[in-house]
């Protein structure tokens, strides 16, 4: 009797774990395939920097590899295409790229990037002067950044 409310407790008894594994690695799996995420991972190496700094893998499906292409380079690359998917498929030790679709547009493009910002711009003698006069760093650093603002155009 006592076993009979222990397997009660498992529903259906003990289960080993990799039963549960494809339970819970479908839903992730069908939105990223683990090829998919190891050519993104590995894109520089794979493909080689000059190829990898204006590309970048978006998506694997059915054997399709969606690549961003900047500027002309997804002609380029489509010239490439039977070479590319050679090593590719070599570096992941099987067949998983099979056809190419380009897509043109900055690799990276989903989040702007901010520009540099520039050298702070060398304060007037007077200003600089004023400024060495007040005791609280907080206030001077901020009054310093106002005055850069107001300087920055004038020449």
């Amino acid at each position: 009797m006592a076993r009979d409310d222990g397997d009660r407790r498992f529903l259906g008894g003990p289960r080993p774990l990799g039963a549960l594994v494809p339970a819970l690695t479908r839903p992730a799996f069908k939105r990223k395939s683990p090829a998919g995420a190891q050519i993104m991972a590995d894109w520089p190496a794979l493909v080689g920097p000059a190829l990898a700094a204006v590309s970048q893998p978006v998506r694997l499906t059915s054997g399709t590899l969606t690549l961003a292409c900047s500027g002309p380079v997804a002609m380029e690359m489509q010239h490439l295409a039977p070479q590319l998917a050679q090593r590719i498929n070599a570096g992941l030790g099987r067949v998983a790229v099979e056809r190419f679709r380009f897509v043109q547009r900055t690799p990276g493009s989903g989040a702007p990037r901010m520009a540099p910002r520039p050298a702070p711009a060398a304060l007037p003698e007077r200003v600089e002067s004023a400024l060495a006069g007040i005791e609280s760093p907080e206030l001077r650093e901020a009054l310093a950044r106002l005055a850069r603002g107001v300087y920055r155009n004038r020449g």
